[in-house]
């Protein structure tokens, strides 16, 4: 799955897609060096952080890259779009801090497009013990949008959801 989203993503980030994952994750284990996704690591963030330090490690090392914004995602979600991608930054304003992608039950803080210049917040709120994503979009100025495609926000977590979405595909 994160090789097909690290594809998808290739086409539409200026500044390439960078992966938040400390070096003992299976995904960097397995990855990592082996002519795998086109993707930089991201390897810095707190030990025990979770998606909320890898946030903040991602956010900091696109801002050192050039990027003024990011977009986020969680690798259990498959069927990320373009679409989603362009979605979202047409809804940031210049307030704005994160643009969240929200459906009729709840946000989705993985799929959003973050200001690089949040991650002193985000950072700060993982050396407080924080651990919930949507910590950081309490602390940011956050917009939430319904997205014209439900099925881009999808997660994969267990062996029954990838079964349920092969039987939806044509």
């Amino acid at each position: 799955m994160l090789a097909g989203i690290v594809e998808v993503l290739n086409g539409c980030c200026d500044c390439g897609v960078f992966v938040a994952a400390p070096t003992g994750s299976p995904a960097y284990q397995e990855l990592h060096g082996t002519g795998g996704p086109r993707a930089r690591w991201v390897t810095g963030e707190q030990q025990g952080a979770g998606p909320l330090g890898g946030l903040a490690a991602g956010l900091a090392t696109t801002g050192e890259h050039g990027a003024e914004m990011a977009f986020v995602c969680a690798t259990d979600m498959p069927m990320i779009a373009p679409g989603l991608v362009a979605e979202l930054s047409a809804a940031m304003t210049k307030s704005t801090e994160a643009v969240v992608a929200h459906d009729a039950d709840r946000d989705h803080p993985m799929a959003a497009i973050y200001r690089v210049g949040a991650a002193d917040t985000v950072a700060a709120l993982v050396e407080s013990g924080e651990r919930r994503m949507t910590a950081a979009l309490d602390a940011l100025v956050t917009r939430r949008i319904t997205v014209s495609d439900p099925s881009w926000l999808i997660n994969v977590n267990a062996p029954e959801d990838l079964h349920r979405l092969r039987a939806l595909a044509p």
